[in-house]
């Protein structure tokens, strides 16, 4: 029940009421002063709904692409995990603990970088590099001098490899967001729709009981606001406030690699 209580308030905010309330006002006036007009509905469609609904969907997209990277970060760190365990005669445990520790400073400096703001990226995207490197002489340390074969070191670093190109990927998704201008062009009509169609939600009410005219401003207004709350909240997929956001649990992963 919480839950689906904090899943409704993600999308009914403070704007909404705000909104709501220009809109009631509006519609209350535009009544007292005899204020009807039959405005087209499209206007609402052209100039609100369709470009929200084109960036949730390129939200979405970025949010899965954030996953999918990230699958491939966790995937391509647990197969150099096993290389260390099955590759070589008689695996040393210590080899083994200190894979599990870079894999997981790897992640939680991920981790770090994704949910700091972006001022704060340099210092934190140094560190995530620094713990590749560190990574990358365990391989080169760890693995080779132990004698794993030229050919599986190679892969490993490959391996590595393909780690720091889905880093990258999920890099450029925290750092860049959809069209700005498409959201600011939406949160100007957002905010002015609703009041102005007060002639509207007039003409619409007169065959209603009193009191019934102010549910379509209402109605109109928690639909607009709700599908921009939706869309900045897909926005950054990071930032943990959404419940859809991309959650990197460095230490579920570095449990996982024991079983």
């Amino acid at each position: 029940m919480l839950s689906r209580l904090r899943s409704i308030f993600l999308i009914l905010n403070f704007k909404t009421l705000i909104i709501a309330i220009m809109a009631i006002a509006s519609t209350y006036l535009c009544k007292k002063f005899n204020l009807v007009a039959d405005f087209p509905l499209t206007l609402i469609a052209t100039a609100v709904v369709f470009p929200i609904v084109f960036s949730i969907s390129g939200a979405y997209k970025r949010r899965e692409n954030a996953l999918d990277e990230y699958g491939s970060i966790k995937a391509h760190g647990r197969a150099i995990y096993f290389a260390a365990r099955d590759w070589l005669e008689g695996a040393n445990p210590e080899t083994l603990d200190k894979a599990k520790v870079l894999l997981g400073d790897l992640l939680k400096a991920s981790r770090r970088l994704f949910a700091d703001p972006l001022d704060a990226m340099p210092e934190n995207e140094q560190t995530v590099y620094n713990q590749f490197s560190r990574l990358s002489e365990f391989i080169k340390n760890d693995l080779r001098v132990a004698g794993l074969a030229s050919g599986e070191v190679s892969r490993c670093n490959q391996y590595l490899s393909k780690m720091v190109v889905a880093f990258e990927s999920i890099k450029h998704i925290y750092q860049y967001r959809t069209p700005r201008t498409l959201r600011s062009f939406s949160d100007v009509f957002i905010t002015v729709l609703p009041p102005l169609y007060g002639p509207y939600f007039v003409y619409i009410s007169q065959d209603y009981s009193y009191g019934l005219g102010y549910i379509m401003p209402i109605l109109f207004t928690v639909i607009l606001v709700s599908l921009d709350n939706i869309q900045e909240h897909l926005e950054n997929p990071f930032d943990q406030v959404g419940e859809d956001d991309v959650s990197i649990n460095a230490e579920k992963f570095v449990l996982s690699l024991e079983s």
